[in-house]
């Protein structure tokens, strides 16, 4: 997160401070007891058109887009999701209802229910300038009408006590490491194709391994499908270290996007 102190003391030395790169620890103050994350990214394009599909409202962030010259910039940030804590599910919380309703789920945590309807309905996240400008690159509906980050913080990360930068930080980080991945790579280079799920999963085996396939499930809509989010499931123990093969946990469905998928262009 920004540190004013270090600001302070380069301002008063004169010294040119290069910018923060890194997210400080993801660390949870309590709930800690789960064993995964869930990193969820859009392929932007998908999700715009899947709007238009289903005749939702488009956000402005759809409305406004643009084409890009690197590819990549298409795959977003959607959220960072812990999975289901022990110490909740044994007070009677399936997986499902977690899901469902995450820090507003009762018994526990039982804290103030934010709809999708009304992202901005939720509190303000606490972030500093520096971390949301960054996130602001990455998740397209972060600030503005959309105040995704907002609805996320809500849901999935203030009853953890996470440090609201060092949480959107690691969402900023690992979507980075993705972009530069093979992955990113095979996503940039398809862009307007259609692909098959074994080239796809070939690329995943080539960034992280073959044993990681596994640990992707994706989404697509609209026929011909076409691709609108990728779930990744990481270790909790791994979230701070770059990705590697033993990072990645394997989730128990593929999604649906099938054998064969279109990496969606912008317009269409």
């Amino acid at each position: 997160m920004f540190r004013k102190d270090i600001a302070a003391a380069c301002a008063a030395t004169l010294m040119l401070c290069a910018p923060l790169t890194h997210a400080d620890p993801l660390s949870a103050t309590q709930y800690g007891d789960f064993d995964r994350y869930v990193l969820a990214l859009s392929w932007q394009t998908g999700f715009c058109q899947s709007m238009q599909d289903r005749n939702r409202n488009e956000p402005d962030e759809c409305r406004l887009q643009k084409d890009e010259a690197d590819k990549t910039n298409y795959l977003t940030v959607h959220g960072l999701w812990p999975g289901l804590p022990k110490s909740i599910a044994a007070r009677g919380v399936d997986d499902r209802r977690w899901m469902r309703y995450g820090c507003a789920t009762r018994p526990v945590p039982n804290m103030p229910e934010v709809r999708a309807s009304r992202k901005c309905s939720a509190a303000e996240t606490g972030l500093s300038l520096e971390m949301a400008n960054k996130l602001n690159n990455v998740m397209p509906g972060s600030g503005g009408t959309s105040c995704l980050e907002r609805y996320e913080y809500a849901k999935h990360g203030v009853c953890f006590g996470f440090d609201p930068d060092a949480y959107f930080g690691t969402m900023v980080r690992l979507n980075g490491e993705i972009k530069q991945s093979p992955l990113g790579k095979f996503l940039a280079d398809n862009y307007g194709k259609t692909v098959s799920r074994n080239a796809f999963d070939s690329a995943v085996a080539k960034s992280y391994g073959k044993e990681s396939v596994k640990a992707f499930k994706l989404t697509c809509n609209g026929n011909p499908a076409y691709l609108t989010e990728l779930q990744i499931a990481i270790k909790a123990s791994a979230i701070n270290a770059p990705l590697t093969a033993g990072s990645l946990l394997s989730q128990p469905h593929p999604g649906n996007c099938g054998q064969q998928f279109v990496i969606d262009k912008a317009g269409h």
